[in-house]
């Protein structure tokens, strides 16, 4: 595994091919609140890319072109938040997604964790660390296993859409799953406009 640890923005000329694996580190888990630190990013090829975002400005023109590169397709585990903090800082509706957490939801459906740790080590036989999940990711300089630790969330996506694919296709889900990736963003827009809590589909 190769990791390179990107200041500000992706750089010029960076081709990551057609599905790029993407996640993102903040300094909590309430829009609004707290800001967006760092993106990674993977082409499925054991090179990770983790970019340390300026704040406040965001000033990030190569990275929030991809986001929104309609030939590119986005691949994230639990998408919704991460797509949620792009449009919040980044002003980008990122699109077109995949969501390996939507995926796993709709075809393993024999269990009720689908944690990318819990995924990632019944599909693919990888057992993920977690010990620098809660870490100050604002902070001026990232740790060495920091950067290790952002990488490894984006380096196995790849792998598990295939996977997970399979399964949607054996269980006949696959347009279940597709429709939900085609909302996220949409749902990702709720969540900033201050729907966030609320399923808009409950009856009450």
């Amino acid at each position: 595994m190769t990791t390179h640890l990107h200041h500000g923005d992706l750089p010029d000329g960076l081709d990551l091919g057609p599905q790029v694996a993407i996640d993102s580190e903040t300094m909590g888990l309430r829009l609004g609140r707290d800001p967006l630190c760092v993106v990674q990013l993977s082409a499925g090829d054991g090179h990770a890319h983790v970019v340390q975002l300026r704040r406040p400005d965001y000033d990030a023109p190569n990275l929030k072109r991809l986001l929104t590169d309609p030939t590119v397709l986005k691949l994230f585990h639990f998408g919704r938040f991460d797509i949620a903090m792009f449009a919040l800082h980044l002003g980008v509706t990122t699109a077109p997604v995949y969501c390996t957490k939507i995926a796993s939801k709709l075809a393993r459906t024999y269990t009720d964790r689908h944690g990318l740790k819990d995924v990632t080590r019944e599909l693919l036989g990888v057992d993920l660390s977690k010990a620098q999940q809660s870490s100050d990711w604002g902070a001026d300089s990232l740790s060495a296993d920091q950067v290790a630790y952002a990488a490894s969330d984006v380096l196995h996506l790849h792998q598990l859409k295939a996977r997970l694919d399979q399964m949607l296709v054996r269980e006949g889900r696959m347009d279940y799953a597709r429709a939900c990736f085609e909302f996220l963003p949409w749902r990702a827009r709720l969540d900033v406009a201050g729907w966030e809590d609320v399923d808009v589909f409950a009856h009450s």
